[in-house]
């Protein structure tokens, strides 16, 4: 069973949330600075998608990502997850260290990366 991958977000204070199981209810939501938080759509922003849309490499097994973006203090890749099923791998990031994670390999599993500047993206592992 693949589970929906949900992220949101406060649009003022940039706090983030990955939601377990997102409630349908009408007038419901997660708040956050008295406001809804917004849920991340991957792959939404008009940014340069060969800099956000993550990369990867099976080699013995193991699936191995990359990010192929800048990774300065105040522009960076914060983190990314690799999901499979009712599994998710995530690797947080630092600014001037490589944006890379690993796992596993799983056909079928889906990459997200996360940008401090212009969101959340995905790329399907075939």
């Amino acid at each position: 069973m693949n589970k929906e991958f949900i992220v949101k977000q406060c649009s003022k204070c940039g706090a983030m949330v990955k939601v377990l199981k997102d409630c349908k209810c009408e007038d419901a939501g997660i708040s956050c600075c008295g406001e809804e938080m917004k849920t991340l759509i991957p792959n939404s922003v008009d940014a340069v998608i060969e800099k956000h849309v993550p990369t990867y490499e099976v080699k013995d097994g193991k699936i191995f990502v990359k990010v192929n973006h800048v990774m300065e203090e105040e522009h960076y890749i914060e983190w990314v997850s690799i999901v499979f099923g009712d599994k998710e791998v995530t690797t947080y990031l630092e600014p001037r260290k490589e944006a890379e994670a690993h796992c596993k390999y799983v056909p079928g599993a889906t990459i997200y990366a996360y940008c401090n500047k212009h969101g959340l993206w995905k790329a399907d592992v075939k």
